[in-house]
């Protein structure tokens, strides 16, 4: 799918407990991202962003940021080839 790009991020810091994962499906359906948010049992929050390479980077930086009561310390990435297997943003459990 031409100017569709997928990244897998993993945002490290204080990203559990608020309102981290409800913050992103809202930024991410503003944006019109499909794919997935879900914390991870090492405190630290997983997502998938799959869609034009704008709103994907306006989602990024919104992930260096994350919520107020958030405290963002490192966000990894990782390019995946966009598969246009999500058909919404979710957060998952």
């Amino acid at each position: 799918m031409p100017g569709k790009i997928q990244i897998k991020v993993i945002v490290k810091g204080r990203v559990q407990g608020v309102f981290f994962r409800a913050n992103t499906k809202d930024t991410a359906d503003r944006l019109g991202i499909k794919g997935y948010v879900k914390n991870l049992p090492n405190g630290s929050v997983e997502a998938v962003f799959e869609g034009e390479q704008s709103a994907v980077t306006q989602m990024m930086e919104w992930c260096h940021k994350g919520p107020v009561a958030s405290k963002v310390e490192h966000v990894m990435t990782e390019k995946a080839e966009a598969s246009s297997n999500f058909e919404i943003f979710e957060i998952r459990y």
